[in-house]
């Protein structure tokens, strides 16, 4: 081993001696994809060297062994830099997550060991067993979906021609798991159910005038028909002639790239929150945030490539849109929008997580050739009165968007009895939004 060229990193940490920070470190690499402690080198990659008597190194791997839960046993290697002492601690990716140490559960963040939060270790155990969030049953009964969302989503499916459903409603969506014994799932009641989920979208001239905006609640497909058409209503549409004898239309933003992040957006975004997906529409940018950051192990840096594996967090939604065909193909949806956005010199879009949010900025052509500062868009003297259609609230309070107050979970309750928990609130416009200009 090469000890002058390591670096800490997120699979290296560097120790001068034995303690709990070690066996610290050792849980947070299991719980992600595994690594090294090297004890005798200092932070700044000096070697320093320990002092290991005959029985030391079994009672430092009898000490990890106990301190951690499912047990931990790294492979330890003793070395010798010039005259000094160094012992490596390697443990690998644990099969099965998450793993305490002393009843707490870190991950890897880079160089350091990030506390994990009780939604992710929820996530890491439903990694590690393979199950999807949208699978769990719900408390509520099959007359709760509607019978003739669930028939035209038979006849799409079929249309498609990715599967064939030749049986009967019930057996039907219980082969897809939408219905699992005589109860709808997760995914079933958002798909065809009044699931008391909502998006969120709003017309602004500035961070602080809105002049229209739509709350929506809805089944899934229905509210992304419903979102669309909306974000149309509030972006340039302009024609072109080629010749021939009909006009050309030509959106502000390609409407498959509107579509895709609003996909992207309902289908991964985390169900553990009630909090609404926020979508802002200014003069020459939207900005989509859904609750939930990146699940498993996928980063912003992998979703800039073209080659990234997609970690699905509500699989069974990912397949019924897959069915459908509104998902073209599973991970693929940043490449998809990369090149249309590039084929039609439409603009440009950049991803973070800000919070316990994902959120997507979609810049249009003009406000990348300007090189504007796509965070703060001109203000607009005086406020526009805009039509009020769709269920809404209220009139908002100037900067109403931008209160966060924060983000409010019931996860001892069904979703029926979350809905009867928050409804009697007095839901201010917006309680639960993103902090974002």
């Amino acid at each position: 081993m090469d000890f002058k060229n390591l670096k800490e990193s997120g699979r290296v940490e560097f120790k001068t001696s034995f303690g709990k920070e070690v066996i610290m470190s050792l849980a947070a690499f299991a719980n992600t994809k595994g690594g090294k402690v090297i004890l005798g080198v200092d932070d700044g990659g000096e070697v320093k060297g320990i002092k290991l008597g005959k029985e030391t190194e079994q009672k430092y791997l009898n000490e990890i062994k106990t301190a951690t839960y499912p047990q931990l046993i790294p492979h330890s290697d003793i070395h010798d830099v010039n005259g000094k002492t160094i012992l490596v601690f390697q443990i690998s990716e644990y099969p099965v997550k998450p793993v305490a140490c002393k009843n707490r559960y870190y991950k890897r963040v880079k160089n350091s060991n990030h506390l994990l939060s009780l939604e992710e270790i929820v996530d890491l155990r439903q990694q590690s067993l393979d199950i999807s969030f949208d699978a769990h049953a719900v408390e509520e009964s099959l007359s709760s979906l509607d019978t003739a969302a669930m028939e035209a989503f038979m006849k799409q499916v079929n249309s498609r021609g990715r599967i064939a459903l030749m049986d009967d409603l019930l057996t039907n969506m219980t082969k897809l798991q939408l219905i699992r014994s005589g109860k709808p799932t997760l995914a079933g009641l958002l798909l065809f159910g009044n699931h008391g989920y909502s998006i969120h979208i709003g017309r602004f001239k500035a961070a602080d005038t809105i002049i229209d905006d739509l709350l929506i609640k809805a089944p899934l497909p229905e509210a992304l028909d419903e979102a669309l058409i909306f974000i149309k209503k509030h972006i340039n549409l302009s024609y072109e002639f080629d010749g021939g004898l009909e006009r050309k239309e030509v959106w502000q933003y390609p409407l498959d790239v509107i579509r895709e992040l609003l996909l992207n957006a309902v289908v991964h975004r985390d169900y553990q929150h009630s909090t609404d997906i926020v979508i802002k529409i200014f003069d020459h940018r939207i900005v989509f945030s859904n609750p939930g950051m990146l699940f498993g192990s996928l980063t912003l840096e992998d979703l800039e490539k073209d080659d990234y594996v997609s970690s699905i967090r509500n699989k069974l939604l990912a397949e019924a849109f897959y069915l459908t065909g509104d998902i073209e193909k599973y991970g693929t949806g940043f490449v998809r929008i990369r090149k249309k956005l590039a084929e039609l010199k439409a603009g440009t879009f950049r991803i973070s997580e800000m919070g316990d949010f994902f959120r997507v900025e979609l810049m249009d052509a003009r406000s990348v050739d300007s090189g504007k500062d796509a965070q703060t868009p001109g203000k607009t003297p005086g406020k526009t009165p805009g039509k009020r259609r769709g269920k809404r609230r209220g009139k908002p309070r100037p900067g109403y968007w931008n209160s966060c107050p924060g983000i409010h979970t019931f996860p001892s309750l069904t979703l029926r009895g979350r809905s009867k928990s928050l409804n009697p609130l007095p839901r201010e416009p917006f309680e639960n939004c993103v902090r974002q200009g």
